[in-house]
């Protein structure tokens, strides 16, 4: 899902400016997580405990240009 685009088939540059904004960021990654069967991310996303991993998330964006998953589970 990540190699030319990662939040819904969004450019890069649109992923990178949702993943910086934090609502966008928090409902696109609880939306992700849940699209791809990690429960246990999306209720960690959900609940709000998710806020270290968006921004490690946002860091990796940045710098690896795709999104990384931290939690497969």
């Amino acid at each position: 899902m990540a190699s030319k685009s990662d939040y819904f088939g969004l450019p890069y540059i649109v992923s990178v400016i949702c993943a910086i904004i934090p609502f966008t960021a928090w409902l696109f990654g609880a939306i992700t997580r849940l699209m791809e069967g990690k429960i246990v991310a999306f209720i960690i996303r959900l609940i709000g405990l998710g806020f270290i991993l968006w921004i490690v998330d946002l860091i990796l964006m940045i710098l690896s240009k795709h999104i990384l998953r931290l939690l497969p589970i």
